[in-house]
Protein backbone atom coordinates (compact mmCIF):
# COMPACT_ATOMS: atom_id res chain seq x y z
CA UNK A 1 0.00 0.00 0.00
CA UNK A 2 1.30 3.43 -0.91
CA UNK A 3 0.49 6.42 1.26
CA UNK A 4 -1.65 4.25 3.50
CA UNK A 5 -4.23 3.66 0.77
CA UNK A 6 -5.37 0.20 -0.30
CA UNK A 7 -4.51 -0.61 -3.89
CA UNK A 8 -7.27 -1.86 -6.16
CA UNK A 9 -7.91 -2.50 -9.82
CA UNK A 10 -9.80 0.23 -11.67
CA UNK A 11 -11.08 -2.37 -14.18
CA UNK A 12 -10.88 0.35 -16.86
CA UNK A 13 -13.92 2.10 -15.41
CA UNK A 14 -14.77 5.24 -13.53
CA UNK A 15 -15.14 4.89 -9.79
CA UNK A 16 -18.94 4.95 -9.94
CA UNK A 17 -19.11 2.45 -12.80
CA UNK A 18 -16.59 0.20 -11.08
CA UNK A 19 -18.61 0.18 -7.86
CA UNK A 20 -21.81 -0.55 -9.77
CA UNK A 21 -20.12 -3.45 -11.55
CA UNK A 22 -18.84 -4.95 -8.31
CA UNK A 23 -22.22 -4.59 -6.60
CA UNK A 24 -23.83 -6.39 -9.53
CA UNK A 25 -21.29 -9.22 -9.36
CA UNK A 26 -21.70 -9.65 -5.61
CA UNK A 27 -25.49 -9.61 -5.92
CA UNK A 28 -25.26 -12.39 -8.52
CA UNK A 29 -22.85 -14.28 -6.29
CA UNK A 30 -25.21 -14.20 -3.32
CA UNK A 31 -28.14 -15.24 -5.50
CA UNK A 32 -26.41 -18.05 -7.42
CA UNK A 33 -23.54 -18.99 -5.03
CA UNK A 34 -21.10 -18.92 -7.96
CA UNK A 35 -20.30 -16.65 -10.91
CA UNK A 36 -17.88 -16.76 -13.84
CA UNK A 37 -16.13 -13.58 -14.90
CA UNK A 38 -12.64 -12.30 -15.68
CA UNK A 39 -9.95 -12.96 -13.10
CA UNK A 40 -9.40 -9.25 -12.23
CA UNK A 41 -13.14 -8.69 -11.73
CA UNK A 42 -13.40 -11.84 -9.61
CA UNK A 43 -10.59 -10.71 -7.32
CA UNK A 44 -12.12 -7.27 -6.81
CA UNK A 45 -15.64 -8.64 -6.30
CA UNK A 46 -14.19 -11.08 -3.79
CA UNK A 47 -13.16 -8.18 -1.55
CA UNK A 48 -16.67 -6.76 -1.52
CA UNK A 49 -18.25 -10.19 -0.98
CA UNK A 50 -15.99 -10.84 2.01
CA UNK A 51 -17.01 -7.47 3.44
CA UNK A 52 -20.67 -8.36 2.97
CA UNK A 53 -20.36 -11.63 4.91
CA UNK A 54 -18.39 -9.87 7.65
CA UNK A 55 -21.24 -7.36 7.99
CA UNK A 56 -23.73 -10.21 8.23
CA UNK A 57 -21.77 -11.83 11.05
CA UNK A 58 -21.93 -8.57 13.03
CA UNK A 59 -25.71 -8.79 12.70
CA UNK A 60 -26.79 -5.36 13.90
CA UNK A 61 -28.78 -2.50 12.43
CA UNK A 62 -25.72 -0.64 11.18
CA UNK A 63 -24.26 -3.69 9.45
CA UNK A 64 -27.64 -4.52 7.92
CA UNK A 65 -27.96 -1.01 6.50
CA UNK A 66 -24.45 -1.16 5.02
CA UNK A 67 -25.12 -4.60 3.55
CA UNK A 68 -28.29 -3.36 1.89
CA UNK A 69 -26.19 -0.66 0.25
CA UNK A 70 -24.00 -3.34 -1.34
CA UNK A 71 -26.78 -5.50 -2.79
CA UNK A 72 -28.70 -4.36 -5.86
CA UNK A 73 -31.81 -6.28 -4.74
CA UNK A 74 -31.50 -6.13 -0.95
CA UNK A 75 -35.12 -6.99 -0.22
CA UNK A 76 -34.73 -10.25 -2.15
CA UNK A 77 -31.39 -11.29 -0.67
CA UNK A 78 -30.85 -9.62 2.70
CA UNK A 79 -32.61 -12.45 4.56
CA UNK A 80 -30.31 -14.98 2.91
CA UNK A 81 -27.22 -12.96 3.82
CA UNK A 82 -28.20 -12.42 7.45
CA UNK A 83 -29.80 -15.86 7.78
CA UNK A 84 -28.41 -18.74 5.75
CA UNK A 85 -24.98 -17.27 5.00
CA UNK A 86 -24.42 -15.86 8.48
CA UNK A 87 -25.19 -19.27 9.97
CA UNK A 88 -23.05 -21.08 7.39
CA UNK A 89 -19.99 -19.02 8.26
CA UNK A 90 -20.61 -18.55 11.99
CA UNK A 91 -17.55 -20.62 12.94
CA UNK A 92 -15.37 -19.69 9.97
CA UNK A 93 -12.89 -16.90 10.82
CA UNK A 94 -12.66 -15.65 7.22
CA UNK A 95 -12.20 -16.81 3.67
CA UNK A 96 -15.90 -17.05 2.82
CA UNK A 97 -15.25 -16.92 -0.92
CA UNK A 98 -12.81 -18.54 -3.31
CA UNK A 99 -11.47 -17.58 -6.73
CA UNK A 100 -10.53 -20.39 -9.13
CA UNK A 101 -8.80 -19.73 -12.42
CA UNK A 102 -10.46 -21.26 -15.48
CA UNK A 103 -9.71 -21.64 -19.16
CA UNK A 104 -10.47 -18.53 -21.27
CA UNK A 105 -14.17 -18.41 -22.07
CA UNK A 106 -13.68 -18.09 -25.85
CA UNK A 107 -10.93 -19.10 -28.25
CA UNK A 108 -10.72 -15.57 -29.60
CA UNK A 109 -10.76 -13.99 -26.15
CA UNK A 110 -7.76 -15.01 -24.09
CA UNK A 111 -8.58 -12.76 -21.12
CA UNK A 112 -7.94 -14.68 -17.89
CA UNK A 113 -11.21 -16.11 -16.59
CA UNK A 114 -12.18 -17.26 -13.13
CA UNK A 115 -14.94 -18.65 -10.96
CA UNK A 116 -15.86 -16.73 -7.83
CA UNK A 117 -17.79 -18.94 -5.43
CA UNK A 118 -19.12 -19.00 -1.89
CA UNK A 119 -17.29 -21.75 -0.02
CA UNK A 120 -19.02 -24.57 1.85
CA UNK A 121 -22.17 -24.09 -0.20
CA UNK A 122 -24.06 -26.24 -2.71
CA UNK A 123 -22.10 -24.83 -5.67
CA UNK A 124 -18.61 -25.24 -4.18
CA UNK A 125 -16.51 -26.46 -7.12
CA UNK A 126 -13.39 -27.07 -5.02
CA UNK A 127 -15.40 -29.36 -2.73
CA UNK A 128 -16.55 -31.39 -5.75
CA UNK A 129 -13.09 -31.40 -7.36
CA UNK A 130 -11.53 -32.78 -4.18
CA UNK A 131 -14.26 -35.43 -3.95
CA UNK A 132 -13.61 -36.39 -7.58
CA UNK A 133 -9.89 -36.75 -6.86
CA UNK A 134 -10.68 -39.06 -3.93
CA UNK A 135 -13.08 -41.08 -6.10
CA UNK A 136 -10.39 -41.38 -8.76
CA UNK A 137 -7.85 -42.66 -6.24
CA UNK A 138 -10.33 -45.26 -5.02
CA UNK A 139 -11.04 -46.44 -8.57
CA UNK A 140 -7.32 -46.89 -9.16
CA UNK A 141 -6.78 -48.51 -5.76
CA UNK A 142 -4.09 -46.04 -4.81
CA UNK A 143 -3.44 -44.09 -1.65
CA UNK A 144 -4.36 -40.43 -1.50
CA UNK A 145 -1.51 -37.98 -1.83
CA UNK A 146 -0.61 -35.74 1.07
CA UNK A 147 -2.03 -32.78 -0.86
CA UNK A 148 -5.38 -34.52 -1.41
CA UNK A 149 -5.63 -35.49 2.26
CA UNK A 150 -4.85 -31.93 3.28
CA UNK A 151 -7.46 -30.53 0.91
CA UNK A 152 -10.09 -32.95 2.21
CA UNK A 153 -9.51 -31.57 5.67
CA UNK A 154 -9.79 -28.00 4.45
CA UNK A 155 -13.02 -28.39 2.44
CA UNK A 156 -14.78 -30.20 5.30
CA UNK A 157 -13.42 -28.35 8.34
CA UNK A 158 -16.06 -25.63 8.64
CA UNK A 159 -18.80 -27.26 6.58
CA UNK A 160 -21.73 -28.41 8.71
CA UNK A 161 -21.89 -32.20 8.42
CA UNK A 162 -18.85 -31.81 6.22
CA UNK A 163 -17.38 -35.29 6.37
CA UNK A 164 -20.69 -37.06 5.80
CA UNK A 165 -21.57 -34.75 2.92
CA UNK A 166 -18.10 -35.21 1.44
CA UNK A 167 -18.46 -39.00 1.50
CA UNK A 168 -21.78 -38.69 -0.33
CA UNK A 169 -20.16 -36.38 -2.89
CA UNK A 170 -17.37 -38.93 -3.47
CA UNK A 171 -19.99 -41.59 -4.22
CA UNK A 172 -21.93 -39.25 -6.50
CA UNK A 173 -18.90 -38.13 -8.49
CA UNK A 174 -18.01 -41.77 -9.07
CA UNK A 175 -21.59 -42.60 -10.06
CA UNK A 176 -21.82 -39.65 -12.45
CA UNK A 177 -18.47 -40.44 -14.06
CA UNK A 178 -16.76 -37.34 -12.72
CA UNK A 179 -13.90 -39.35 -11.27
CA UNK A 180 -12.55 -39.76 -14.82
CA UNK A 181 -12.48 -35.98 -15.16
CA UNK A 182 -10.20 -35.88 -12.12
CA UNK A 183 -7.30 -37.39 -14.06
CA UNK A 184 -6.00 -34.00 -15.11
CA UNK A 185 -7.10 -31.98 -12.10
CA UNK A 186 -4.50 -29.46 -11.10
CA UNK A 187 -5.13 -29.65 -7.38
CA UNK A 188 -3.47 -27.02 -5.26
CA UNK A 189 -2.79 -26.40 -1.62
CA UNK A 190 -5.87 -24.52 -0.44
CA UNK A 191 -3.71 -22.35 1.78
CA UNK A 192 -2.20 -20.68 -1.27
CA UNK A 193 -4.39 -21.61 -4.27
CA UNK A 194 -1.19 -21.74 -6.33
CA UNK A 195 -0.95 -24.56 -8.89
CA UNK A 196 2.19 -26.57 -9.43
CA UNK A 197 2.24 -25.28 -12.99
CA UNK A 198 1.10 -21.92 -14.27
CA UNK A 199 -2.10 -23.24 -15.79
CA UNK A 200 -5.79 -22.72 -14.96
CA UNK A 201 -6.94 -24.62 -11.88
CA UNK A 202 -10.26 -25.69 -13.38
CA UNK A 203 -10.32 -27.05 -16.89
CA UNK A 204 -12.18 -30.05 -18.22
CA UNK A 205 -13.76 -30.80 -14.84
CA UNK A 206 -15.81 -27.60 -14.87
CA UNK A 207 -17.21 -28.42 -18.30
CA UNK A 208 -18.64 -31.78 -17.15
CA UNK A 209 -19.53 -30.93 -13.57
CA UNK A 210 -23.09 -29.68 -13.17
CA UNK A 211 -23.41 -28.57 -9.54
CA UNK A 212 -27.17 -28.16 -9.71
CA UNK A 213 -27.66 -31.67 -11.06
CA UNK A 214 -25.24 -33.09 -8.50
CA UNK A 215 -27.08 -31.21 -5.76
CA UNK A 216 -30.39 -32.65 -6.98
CA UNK A 217 -28.97 -36.17 -7.01
CA UNK A 218 -27.59 -35.68 -3.52
CA UNK A 219 -30.99 -34.56 -2.22
CA UNK A 220 -32.71 -37.72 -3.43
CA UNK A 221 -29.90 -40.11 -2.50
Amino acid sequence: MAGGLMRYRTLSRTSAHRQALLRNLVTSLVKNETITTTYPKAKEAQRLAEKLITLAKKNNETSRRLAMGILYTPHDLIDKVFGELRERYADRPGGYTRVLRTEPKKDWDQAPSAILELVDGPMDVRFAMTAAAVARDRELGRAHSELTRRNVGKVTRYRKGGREEFDRMVELTAELGLADAARDLRLVDLDTEKPAKERPLVGDFRTVYNPRETRRRASVA
